[in-house]
């Protein structure tokens, strides 16, 4: 059995198949050895990219997020 290694594009550490981040985009595959270097890549990626051409999609998956809190808050209040 073979198993897979990848190499994190951030820092250069490589990792086997199972750890790390690994997110295939169309023909990437972006692979991040720890969550920190994964953020460090989505911190570029946002400095670069025009607000005009993210902004949106940020705002709705801000929204996303907010609305699955608050649905947990409201649990948590019920069952108190």
């Amino acid at each position: 059995m073979i198993r897979v290694r990848y190499r994190c594009i951030v820092c250069g550490r490589k990792f086997p198949e199972g750890q790390g981040i690994v997110i295939k985009y169309n023909d990437l595959v972006l692979s991040f050895h720890s969550s920190r270097c994964a953020s460090k890549f989505l911190k570029r990626l946002l400095e670069i990219v025009p607000y005009e051409d993210l902004g949106k999609y940020i705002r709705e998956i801000y929204s996303e997020y907010e609305d699955l809190l608050k649905k947990k808050e409201e649990l948590r209040a019920k069952r108190i």
